[in-house]
């Protein structure tokens, strides 16, 4: 068959798969300055920022002996429940402030699997609604602001899509970089360049040498393109690893024992990294996806922390809490459960705290 008869034969079908998907501008995005502009920092809040941004960086870079916990739930959907959970954080943190440094888990923007369903109050204001992004940047900032004015936190969120970090760099003092866009480029370089600790987690097939990659690529300089201009980054020192578990034919495999710790600490060894800073996320495959399980998953890490001086890498903690125990459907009425995963209620979560408090 000749060129020009393949290409006759085909034809139909390409034109055909051109008109296949389409994409269309619904509306613009307002910029950051108009965001911050809504939802603008009072001078004290200023400083209570910046005096929580230093307390974490001692800790990032072993200045400091305190311990991180960051906590929280499994995706923020409703503002006067997150108000009413970090009004009791707040309270808890002000009798554990020797020792641990609380940041509540503030994530605005949820991956999911097959990208479906409730993906976080950035792509879902109102969860029960279609996608408004416009009300959703509007949103996924004034919930990190409430927070922050109100009760004298700062937080830590997920950093899904790296152009939304313009828009709480102010608010926001700890950023995670899933599991499944922790070997994504943009993802690395705009870490590179981001103020603030970022933590790259493992990725869903548990490759440890995968995140170790994408944290030594955070810590060098690296020029791109980023909205719309091209940028220079200098590096980030204070990117580092958490482990969170993995799956592996459909099951769920925990990361935290002492094997897996020693693991991540020999890879610092030898990695040369300027500040070795191991984090534990004790929901996800390190609970087999079981909430009540988080805090002896937690205790176990503890424990081996204090059993062995290699592991003085290990600077904090992540868990999934909430007011209410479990998780509930988007649309649900609940007061404080969560729309996602399920997440530790409050009762065990202050239970948890205390005990971690006299544990360190």
């Amino acid at each position: 068959m000749t060129l020009r008869a393949v290409t006759l034969l085909y034809a139909p079908r390409l034109r055909n798969a051109k008109k296949g998907a389409i994409m269309k501008i619904i509306s613009n995005i307002p910029t950051p300055a108009e965001v911050k502009k809504k939802y603008p920092l009072t001078s004290a809040a200023r400083q209570i920022k910046t005096s929580r941004d230093a307390d974490l960086t001692d800790i990032i870079t072993s200045a400091s002996q305190k311990f991180l916990l960051i906590i929280g739930p499994c995706s923020a959907d409703n503002p006067d429940a997150l108000n009413t959970y970090t009004a009791r954080l707040s309270a808890i943190q002000k009798t554990t402030s020797d020792k641990i440094l609380i940041l509540p888990r503030v994530y605005t923007q949820k991956p999911r699997t097959f990208a479906q369903g409730y993906m976080g109050i950035f792509h879902h204001p109102n969860p029960t609604a279609p996608p408004n992004l416009v009300e959703g940047i509007f949103a996924l900032r004034h919930i990190h602001h409430l927070i922050l004015e109100n009760h004298g936190l700062t937080t830590a969120d997920e950093l899904l899509y790296p152009d939304l970090y313009p828009y709480i760099d102010d608010l926001v003092s700890y950023f995670a970089i899933g599991a499944r866009s922790v070997e994504n480029q943009l993802h690395r370089f705009v870490a590179s360049g981001i103020d603030a600790p970022v933590g790259m987690k493992n990725p869903i097939s548990g490759s440890m040498a995968a995140m170790f990659n994408s944290i030594t690529a955070a810590t060098r300089a690296h020029r791109f393109m980023y909205r719309g201009q091209e940028v220079q980054t200098s590096g980030n020192p204070m990117t580092h690893a958490i482990l969170r578990g993995y799956r592996d034919h459909g099951e769920n495999h925990p990361n935290y024992h002492i094997e897996n710790l020693l693991d991540a600490s020999r890879r610092y060894e030898q990695s040369n990294l300027p500040h070795p800073c191991i984090i534990v996320d004790v929901s996800h495959s390190n609970s087999d996806k079981n909430y009540l399980s988080q805090p002896a998953a937690a205790m176990e890490i503890i424990a081996s922390r204090k059993a062995c001086e290699a592991l003085g890498a290990i600077k904090g903690l992540m868990l999934e809490s909430y007011l209410r125990d479990g998780q509930q459907a988007p649309g649900g009425s609940i007061f404080g459960k969560s729309l996602t995963d399920p997440c530790l209620g409050w009762g065990k979560t202050e239970e948890f705290i205390n005990k971690l408090h006299e544990a360190l």
